[in-house]
């Protein structure tokens, strides 16, 4: 027998039997009424699963009668149906959140179908995403022992990506947790795939991914127009997951033209791979021909202190006149300020907004015990991170923007990753502080968990010295040294980390959007 409780509420219920018959025989529970008074008086003493509203009624009014309900039930399902196609009656109904909208002559299997849509819904969608998910299972383990190319590598992500957003809302944690693990599987595999070809990318006649240093030249460039502005936001440590979970909150306002995965430098980090973007150079050449703009690891002093001039530099080495202002957004305040003054910005060709907010809520994870909670896994972050959006200057700034008719690209520099596992490592004084790769002297590490280039200068890197090299962490793993090992170990387990190899921290997102 089916729990389900159903109020039907017609003024003529009586040439309804056959309608509420049907659904009888299907084990539902109807309770039938007819007005809106009598649906008042019934709701004071049952709880109903779900409400058909006549529109049409003497007395209280369809509408009327909903907002009755709404205040004394806001969360019970109600269907209204109607003789009317008036547009104003379902404005009005859609804007009191009712359920679902009918028009009649109703038939049984409408009702049943809006029942089932409403009422079944959770359950339906995770039975058919479960289904989905198990034959793509197949698909992406078959892909997984195929792919060998930087293309494959970035769709295979995305597949991943799209699936561990549907799985996460449905009831059946067992095949989430099969998604985790092809996850770690793809990123093992991943890593071997940037151990044996990072270093070709950087040599004469290769052809490698756009990455960083390529970034503004191949893809933002060709989207800029003179007297046509564009806002560039690049939000610092955004993963693919992370810009998926905001898409749905900018739709409103913009109208996706393009999304394409785009390669980060190594190290995975800010000073190195945002630098690159703006520059338009890797991190060797920087140092070579702006020594007064670089710093390396073990310098004082912020390291990301002159894109601007970074910008600039390269806009004219491209032989671009375009008019820019750049904006670096750290704190609310900041953020507020932008967005007070946005109008300005109209007479740039590109406006150009650094916001911070996502890398300082993963760095703030390994301060703040908070902040541990509410970001424990992928998923949560990933709502965190929406709901910070949601309430940001960050979306005033694209709703001003549409309002004045820009162009938006939307990126980032690079990802990061919940690093779930300590390796050893021992340096000198002098090595860098990075949890998920290290530059120094005398570095002593697990040979198989680590990339070593022992040779920065293969890969456009620069030595703090002679004998330098870099390890990068694999998969999610993170570096420890051996002195006060467990205490470190379990400061900066389970934390978001970036530098490193795995798919979340070097294949992000590229978007470009236009006003709606």
């Amino acid at each position: 027998m089916s729990n389900i409780k159903i109020l039907w509420v017609d003024d003529e219920i009586d040439l309804l039997k056959p309608h509420i018959m049907f659904l009888e025989s299907r084990n539902y529970e109807v309770q039938t009424c007819k007005s809106g008074t009598e649906a008042l008086e019934e709701i004071e003493n049952e709880n109903f699963d779900i409400i058909f509203l006549d529109e049409n009624m003497p007395g209280l009014t369809g509408l009327e009668t909903l907002a009755e309900i709404k205040e004394k039930r806001e969360t019970v399902p109600i269907v209204m149906i109607t003789k009317s196609e008036e547009e104003y009656i379902m404005e009005e109904a859609i804007g009191s959140k009712i359920a679902d909208y009918l028009i009649k002559p109703v038939n049984p299997n409408q009702i049943l179908l809006s029942i089932k849509k409403n009422l079944d819904h959770s359950r339906l969608v995770s039975e058919k995403t479960t289904s989905n998910y198990q034959q793509e299972f197949r698909k992406i383990a078959m892909e997984m022992s195929q792919v060998n190319s930087y293309e494959e590598w970035a769709e295979l992500y995305q597949k991943l990506v799209y699936w561990e957003i549907q799985l996460e809302e449905i009831e059946d944690s067992g095949m989430f947790e099969i998604l985790e693990s092809q996850k770690q599987e793809a990123n093992n595999q991943f890593f071997k795939f940037i151990s044996k070809n990072y270093q070709s990318w950087f040599e004469k006649n290769a052809e490698p991914p756009v990455m960083s240093h390529t970034l503004f030249k191949k893809k933002v460039l060709p989207e800029l127009e003179k007297d046509k502005p564009t806002l560039m936001i690049v939000v610092d440590n955004l993963r693919y997951d992370q810009w998926k979970s905001l898409e749905p909150i900018i739709n409103p306002y913009y109208k996706k033209e393009k999304e394409s995965a785009y390669y980060s430098i190594l190290p995975t980090a800010t000073q190195y791979a945002r630098n690159s973007i703006f520059s338009g150079l890797m991190p060797s050449d920087m140092e070579k021909l702006f020594p007064k703009y670089w710093k390396n690891d073990t310098e004082e002093g912020g390291k990301n202190l002159y894109e601007a001039e970074f910008l600039r530099e390269q806009l004219k080495r491209l032989g671009s006149d375009l008019k820019f202002e750049y904006h670096k957004i750290t704190s609310l305040k900041g953020g507020k300020k932008l967005v007070d003054n946005f109008k300005t910005q109209k007479s740039n060709d590109l406006t150009v907004v650094v916001y911070n907010f996502v890398d300082m809520l993963s760095h703030s994870k390994t301060e703040m015990e908070v902040i541990k909670e509410l970001a424990s896994n992928d998923k949560s972050y990933r709502s965190l991170t929406q709901s910070w959006f949601k309430n940001s200057p960050l979306l005033e700034i694209i709703q001003k923007a549409q309002q004045s008719g820009f162009k938006l690209i939307i990126t980032t520099d690079h990802g990061t990753i919940n690093v779930k596992n300590p390796s050893k490592v021992i340096g000198d004084k002098n090595t860098s502080l990075n949890l998920r790769y290290k530059t120094g002297k005398s570095l002593t590490y697990e040979n198989k968990e680590v990339l070593a280039i022992e040779d920065p200068k293969s890969v456009h890197l620069p030595t703090i010295n002679m004998s330098s090299s870099y390890i990068f962490a694999k998969e999610d793993l993170f570096f420890a040294y051996p002195n006060n090992y467990n205490h470190y170990v379990s400061y900066y387990r389970n934390t978001y980390q970036h530098g490193g190899i795995s798919l979340e921290e070097v294949v992000i997102p590229f978007v470009v959007l236009n006003p709606k």
